[in-house]
């Protein structure tokens, strides 16, 4: 999870998913055909920024997904730790240059402005800028660091929400994992909302 408002840690973030995005896709969805939709994305909480896949499938069984996610994780260690300098550098320049684009119009540079107004936390209007500024001091070994600390399966930062939806077709699959124990460091969540009321706050950037 990184918080919004850390330049450094969201332009990592937003690297690692732009380096991820379509290797996740050629892997989970054209090679193993995991289901029609799937995808890598950045996800947004209330300011929370972290790494989110979308896995719809009707063959594989939810349970099963999260294995091959966790798998591709570990392959794509690899891809990131192999990277080139040149790799590294285009993929840089890439987010930069998607940083540094015009809004097409008004509307957009609205929503833009009005973002960060009602985000609740004090608005930067230069966060595009800021972002890039933090991108062209990046190093390919800080964005391994990041990954090894925040990412990678196992890491010690590394926090994962399962959601699973079962379909009629996996009712077997749904009562078999239901009935097994819960792994160490795993907490299976019956009810949101006492599970929410559980758990501190996310402490301030600041």
């Amino acid at each position: 999870m990184v918080h919004r408002d850390d330049f450094k840690l969201n332009v990592k973030l937003q690297l690692v998913a732009l380096i991820a995005e379509q290797a996740a896709f050629r892997q989970l969805r054209s090679v193993e055909q995991l289901g029609y939709i799937t995808l890598l994305r950045l996800r947004n909480d209330s300011g929370i920024h972290g790494l989110q896949f979308i896995i719809q499938s009707i063959v594989k069984d939810p349970g099963h997904i999260d294995t091959r996610v966790e798998a591709f994780l570990k392959m794509f260690e690899s891809k990131l730790y192999e990277m080139t300098k040149d790799d590294f550098k285009s993929n840089v320049n890439a987010l930069i240059n998607m940083k540094l684009e015009k809004h097409k119009n008004s509307s957009e540079e609205s929503q833009f402005y009005w973002t960060e107004i009602i985000s609740g936390r004090t608005p930067k209007f230069d966060r595009r800028e800021a972002e890039v500024d933090a991108l062209k001091k990046l190093t390919q070994q800080e964005l391994i660091y990041f990954f090894d600390e925040n990412i990678k399966v196992g890491a010690t930062r590394n926090i994962t929400l399962s959601v699973r939806v079962y379909g009629n077709q996996h009712l077997a699959e749904y009562n078999s994992q239901k009935s097994e124990a819960v792994q160490p460091n795993t907490v299976q969540i019956d009810d949101i909302f006492s599970f929410r009321r559980s758990r501190p706050l996310y402490a301030s950037v600041r």
